[in-house]
């Protein structure tokens, strides 16, 4: 919709997580690594956890893009479930078939699978994003997994990906064996202001979008509002270039982040509460009420611009109706005029005929 208008060759700012579009700050490049050197070390678990839209779902489709040939991957995202439906997604992850009867028999099978990789050479590795969800009963189930393993080797590598509250679910001392085989663990912190802005400023260039599109304050804002997540960021900018587009502003100001953040609170896409979190205070209603009557105002302007228009219009069609009519009746008045003048000659002419006629009937009796 806006694409065109702000130049770019697509939307910069989308929700779905996007690898091409995965700016590494320098927090990003030590979660990539943590996540590369548990792999190439063959730890048993690795854990990543951050705030919902921090990037880690990137992060990890990334990796997979970029995942050496030697690893057999299968990513888990379906973490509300029992112990039993978990085990039967895994299973079926791998391609493997599940007996929901014979728990023992799938045990073996996936067990024999994974021997058969480790034969050839490969490595299995089960990704579990949201695992902030799972239960402690499948939580254990994932524990016993861990426990194929060769004389030297982990079978099967499983990295958790999560929110924070599953790092803190560790601290209980019922997981305290879970928590001991976890080799590598990575919290991914939120943007600083400054990598918010060059964040910004990356996925417009990627998206050859012009240079400035946001002002500065309007950035600060931004960042105050999201404060660093970029799935955030990314929702608040989309909107922001939507209101730009439809009020035609070549650069987003505060007034259309305000806009934006009050109407996306109001539909419930956005927590405004944030604000009272980093002590900012909420942006006043005047704002939205401002920023509505601007918008108002503006589009009655246009709705009197267009009415003007089509009375200019009406009136013009109603001129050149007159004028066609009265250039008819002109016209037709000419023809008549014409017509009866030419009719006198006519009459005259006969006339002046039948009086030679008359005169010549009168000499010939005479003569």
């Amino acid at each position: 919709m806006y694409e065109e208008f702000y130049g770019f060759t697509e939307k910069p700012f989308q929700i779905v997580p996007n690898p091409d579009y995965l700016y590494f700050t320098p927090k990003h490049k030590n979660a990539l690594s943590s996540l590369e050197y548990g792999l190439n070390d063959n730890v048993g678990f690795i854990l990543m956890t951050g705030e919902i839209g921090c990037g880690k779902t990137s992060l990890i489709r990334y990796l997979l893009n970029n995942m050496d040939a030697s690893i057999v991957p299968a990513v888990i995202f379906n973490t509300n479930v029992t112990a039993d439906e978990f085990f039967q997604f895994v299973m079926q992850s791998f391609e493997l078939e599940f007996d929901p009867a014979n728990k023992a028999k799938n045990l073996e099978a996936f067990y024999e699978f994974v021997l058969e990789q480790y034969a050839e050479g490969k490595q299995v590795l089960l990704i579990i994003d949201e695992a902030q969800n799972l239960s402690d009963a499948t939580l254990e189930e994932i524990r016993m997994l861990s426990n194929f393993q060769s004389d030297d080797r982990m079978l099967l590598q499983i990295i958790l990906v999560g929110q924070p509250e599953l790092k803190a679910r560790f601290k209980n001392p019922a997981l305290a064996q879970f928590r001991q085989r976890i080799a590598v663990n990575y919290h991914l912190e939120p943007l600083t202001w400054e990598e918010t802005r060059n964040y910004i400023e990356f996925r417009i260039k990627k998206a050859s979008g012009k240079a400035n599109i946001f002002a500065a304050k309007a950035i600060d804002a931004i960042f105050q509002a999201s404060r660093g997540i970029p799935r955030t960021i990314n929702l608040l900018c989309d909107s922001a270039l939507v209101y730009g587009f439809a009020d035609e502003m070549a650069q987003i100001d505060t007034r259309i982040i305000e806009i934006v953040i009050n109407e996306l609170g109001i539909i419930g896409l956005y927590d405004a509460s944030c604000y009272e979190r980093q002590g900012q205070a909420p942006i006043a209603d005047k704002a939205v009420d401002e920023g509505l009557m601007l918008r108002l105002d503006k589009i009655e302007i246009g709705l009197r611009e267009l009415q003007i228009q089509v009375e200019s219009q009406n009136t013009h069609i109603r001129w050149q109706t007159t004028n066609n009519h009265k250039a008819l009746v002109n016209k037709a008045k000419k023809l008549i005029k014409s017509e009866r003048e030419r009719n006198m000659r006519l009459w005259e002419d006969n006339k002046h005929l039948r009086a030679k006629l008359k005169a010549l009937e009168l000499k010939s009796r005479t003569g």
